[in-house]
């Protein structure tokens, strides 16, 4: 997604590394490109640890690329916040292409296209477009968001268990959506959603220490 901002911090590389370890694991004994999805709630790091996992793949020289969630809503982001605040209902995972995404999971991981068509959001025009991206070679393909845990082309699910409440000073820092009770209710229903995902997870990561004893991972 254009317009999106990162802030890499040690935690973001120790979990990174952790995803990896067993990324390792599996790479020798792939015939073929191998899947791996980084999921979690907003603000707990997801698409830090995505872009310091794909560091990690291509330093050991393993092609690698980065497929955000972000882009495969089914709204741009400030249309898909007018269509919540219109009905609640609304927040859940029918607000992605979920179905698109995984399919282009398997594409990548097959390698015989050359070239992928998914879209893109720029997110300061409020807009979905399309790109084409560079396929080949590509040996890890990283999904991450909220909701890829469920997909089911993935070889290896990460998930990092911090809860919307334990972010908050995260998703500040990123500075993609006001702080609002609306938000607050929005970040909710998400975390009923997707706590129920982590049982399907292959490797979890823990909360920072600090934040160890605030909020709450219950399932």
């Amino acid at each position: 997604m254009i317009g999106d901002k990162l802030v890499i911090t040690e935690y973001h590389r120790r979990a990174a590394a952790k995803i990896y370890s067993k990324l390792s694991e599996i790479l020798p004994r792939a015939n073929n490109g191998v899947a791996v999805t980084v999921a979690g709630e907003s603000g707990c790091g997801k698409s830090e640890t995505a872009a310091v996992l794909a560091e990690l793949c291509e330093k050991d020289g393993h092609k690698s690329l980065i497929l955000q969630q972000d882009d495969y809503f089914i709204y741009p982001p400030h249309t898909n916040h007018a269509k919540r605040e219109e009905d609640i209902n609304w927040v859940g995972m029918q607000e992605v292409k979920l179905q698109l995404m995984d399919e282009n999971l398997r594409d990548i991981k097959e390698g015989k296209k050359k070239v992928l068509t998914k879209p893109l959001v720029i997110f300061d025009e409020d807009k979905i477009t399309e790109e084409q991206v560079d396929i080949s070679n590509v040996k890890v393909v990283i999904a991450e968001g909220t909701y890829t845990t469920t997909l089911q082309n993935a070889d290896l699910r990460g998930f990092i268990d911090r809860d919307y409440r334990q972010t908050k000073k995260s998703r500040l820092a990123r500075s993609r959506d006001p702080a609002t009770e609306f938000l607050e209710k929005v970040l909710a229903i998400e975390h009923e959603i997707i706590s129920k995902h982590k049982q399907l997870a292959d490797i979890i990561i823990p909360p920072p220490p600090e934040e160890a004893g605030e909020g709450s991972n219950s399932n």
